[in-house]
């Protein structure tokens, strides 16, 4: 008689190790306790899934062994890789919320940064007015382009200041426009 035993372990198409144990009874009766085993699973519940136990005679075990296996088996395995998938997802999604955390805060770095050097080249355009340099002042004004959520309050300041070295050919001259050669 052939026997296709290990064709039908084949077929079960299990992922990782099948450890088969074979016990004689006192009373003619046998123990089979098969455990499957994937150390690719980096999961430690698989070690809470249990041998699958059949107690049986010879017959019985000849008779139904594939049938009481086969599903348990293959549910075992499934788990066991969509244990090591999930595993496997759930560092790419902690990889990805690192990388997407670091290019928030240098964003904001960055945010900040550019916020500083604007707040730095007004002070100094400021502390240039107080010195009356309105032109120098006018220069080291941050840049609109550089700065267009500011663009508005640059315009103003430009304009506050060329009205003292360069006043307007269109309106009528006052006092403070002149300078004291022109009086």
């Amino acid at each position: 008689m052939q026997t296709n035993f290990f064709r039908q372990i084949a077929k079960l198409n299990l992922t990782g190790d099948l450890h088969l144990t074979f016990t004689p009874t006192t009373d003619n009766n046998f123990v089979v306790s098969l455990l499957l085993k994937n150390e690719q699973c980096g999961d430690e519940a698989k070690k809470l899934i249990p041998p699958l136990n059949l107690r049986g005679t010879a017959e019985e075990l000849d008779n139904g062994f594939f049938e009481n296996i086969t599903t348990p088996l293959q549910n075992a395995s499934g788990l066991m890789v969509d244990m090591e998938s999930f595993l496997k997802q759930l560092e790419e999604a902690k990889r990805k919320s690192a990388m997407e955390k670091e290019k928030v805060d240098n964003e904001k770095k960055e945010k900040e940064a550019k916020g500083k050097k604007y707040k730095d080249a007004l002070q100094k355009a400021e502390t240039l007015e107080k010195e009356q340099k309105y032109k120098e002042a006018w220069c080291a004004l941050p840049k609109m382009s550089e700065y267009p959520d500011y663009a508005e309050t640059i315009r103003k300041k430009q304009d506050e200041y060329e009205k003292h070295f360069a006043p307007s050919l269109f309106t009528e001259p006052t006092n403070e426009n002149l300078t004291e050669t022109q009086l």
